[in-house]
């Protein structure tokens, strides 16, 4: 059995199939790690949605930013929706309620001790150790979960609070955890997240730094696989690997071999001005 993990997707479903015929993925034996943002922006969410979900157990993503996105505009579409949003064809598809139930159910973090990865879309603060990341992801995916959904998806947007306390309860503490799973690029080096700059970290002069250049960062011995950061690109420094290389901006879409660390990137079209999120 072989394990890749695979960057932002974003709808991109026709260059998702190229790169899996690229590595050569065997739907029987192989096993996909998905970095979240599997939606919007690119022309086909809701084929890529139905083929991760058909595969699985061979298939396993963690929610990103425009995942969580999505269960909020199914939920609340008058208030969530963007102008930007290519995700109308999975509201009127048959089998919508079907995908967005079982997108609703998956995780925030994944940890596979065997393989020696955690993967999540975004990133930690530095306060976190993994034992106590895996607690706050849990936190939010029981909520994802339960009869608070629609509740917590209308109180899930905002930037505060930037900081974290164990003390934060309700929802500025589920707030926090979530931008921190799904959005997080920038913090000061006391773990204030800053959500504004979306640059390559080496061309920023506002002081605040990359999240995984934290100092005294408690997750430190974790290896964690991330995306969400297309400006980034392929990047590993500090324990840390990121693989969203902007397929939806014209960039590569790129699969990563667990076993080896081999990379494999497959040259996308782009169906979008390079800048979003």
């Amino acid at each position: 059995m072989t394990t890749y993990a695979i960057g932002d997707i974003q709808g991109c479903y026709d260059e998702l199939c190229a790169l899996l015929d690229l590595i050569q993925f065997d739907a029987q034996h192989d096993v996909l790690w998905f970095v979240g943002d599997l939606v919007n922006r690119g022309p086909k969410s809701l084929e890529t949605l139905r083929f991760v979900k058909s595969l699985g157990e061979r298939a396993i993503t963690v929610l990103g930013n425009h995942d969580l996105h999505l269960l909020a505009t199914w939920q609340n579409k008058q208030r969530h929706f963007k102008s930007n949003d290519t995700l109308a064809p999975i509201f009127t598809a048959d089998d919508s309620n079907e995908l967005l139930e079982w997108l609703r159910k998956r995780p925030l973090l994944h940890h596979e001790a065997q393989l020696g990865y955690t993967m999540v879309h975004a990133g930690l603060p530095p306060q976190w150790d993994l034992a106590l990341a895996q607690q706050c992801a849990r936190e939010v995916e029981e909520v994802l979960r339960g009869d608070k959904f629609k509740e917590f998806l209308n109180h899930m947007y905002g930037n505060k609070p930037n900081h974290w306390n164990p003390a934060l309860k309700g929802w500025d503490r589920l707030r926090f955890i979530v931008n921190c799973f799904t959005r997080l690029r920038f913090c000061t080096p006391a773990g204030e997240l800053e959500f504004e700059q979306k640059g390559n970290p080496d061309q920023n002069s506002s002081g605040h730094i990359p999240w995984f250049r934290a100092p005294q960062r408690r997750w430190a011995g974790t290896r964690i696989i991330f995306g969400h950061w297309s400006t980034l690109g392929l990047h590993q420094e500090n324990n840390t690997t990121a693989i969203d290389t902007g397929c939806l901006w014209g960039g590569n879409l790129t699969a990563l071999r667990l076993d080896d660390h081999t990379t494999f990137t497959l040259k996308c079209a782009g169906y979008a001005a390079p800048g979003g999120d």
